[in-house]
């Protein structure tokens, strides 16, 4: 059994409904990314999404994972989840007011985009609402750049790309853009390699201003930036032709993401301790990877 508010279960369903709705929508986008690809460099059909459903194993919920193989897109993950159920006292220990009671409520929303070609920045993009006697949101989102060339914070993608994720701070709070580029700044950073994962974004966690309503409208609008910058940021670079120099570069870079992810994520750690869908979860591996 599970102490959660009627109030906080419908701020969940609002929260989950949001999501999935994004979800669909970013489905449409990024298959008609793959249509628009040009074909002399990225031959073959253009890939689809397939949806799998799945359940919980604990308490209740589940969600919606969404994968892509395609020709543009070498690898796509957009995925769902919403549960109502009880921490373990191991998680339960390090959540916010889950040592009065640990049952919580979640929903979420979270992508990785893996692009064929080295000239595309690989992204990802997560928001989330969780409750447990305390409620809050999370998420953000970064971008990463495969090539040195474009590992630049005043290089154009960098540049487009953060000021969508400003634009989706600045209308309810001047302060948090700075805030929360700095946060992911130092979040995404791999302390072994002395160097940051990707040019960044912004990233957020705990968030709750006091005001439910304002800080689910913040969150829709990251959202929202996303899905209106990474389009923009793919169709400014999928006509550029690449070497294989290049793509081995790509492959290594990439290396770098793996070792983040599995050393350092903490939406790995807590979605593999808190009973997720493994194949959702690790889909953030990019398909092919190399170390030198």
């Amino acid at each position: 059994m599970t102490n959660i508010s009627p109030e906080i279960e419908a701020r969940r369903d609002r929260a989950k409904e949001w999501f999935e709705s994004l979800q669909t929508r970013i489905f449409a986008e990024l298959e008609r990314l793959e249509e628009e690809a040009p074909a002399d460099l990225y031959p073959g059909e253009p890939g689809q999404f397939e949806a799998r459903p799945w359940t919980r194993e604990t308490g209740t919920g589940g969600g919606i994972g969404g994968h892509l193989k395609g020709r543009l897109f070498e690898k796509a993950g957009v995925h769902t989840s919403a549960a109502l159920a009880r921490f373990s006292p191991e998680m339960a220990a390090q959540m916010p007011g889950a040592d009065k009671d640990p049952s919580y409520v979640s929903a979420s929303i979270s992508l990785i985009v893996h692009p064929r070609s080295p000239r595309v920045p690989t992204v990802h993009m997560n928001t989330r609402f969780l409750s447990t006697a305390e409620s809050w949101f999370g998420g953000g989102a970064d971008l990463t750049p495969m090539l040195d060339a474009q590992r630049s914070q005043e290089a154009d993608d960098a540049v487009l790309f953060h000021a969508a994720m400003q634009a989706a701070c600045d209308p309810y709070d001047p302060e948090w853009y700075g805030k929360y580029k700095a946060w992911c700044d130092e979040y995404f950073y791999l302390p072994h390699r002395k160097e940051p994962r990707g040019i960044g974004g912004i990233f957020y966690d705990r968030h709750n201003s006091g005001d439910f309503e304002k800080d689910f409208a913040f969150t829709r609008a990251v959202g929202e930036a996303f899905l209106d910058v990474y389009p923009k940021i793919v169709r400014h670079r999928m006509d550029e032709p690449w070497t294989e120099a290049d793509r081995q570069e790509q492959l290594v870079r990439r290396g770098r993401y793996v070792e983040f992810n599995l050393l350092y994520d903490r939406g790995t750690m807590f979605g593999l301790k808190a009973g997720g869908n493994i194949d959702t979860i690790l889909s953030s591996m990019p398909p092919m990877v190399s170390w030198i």
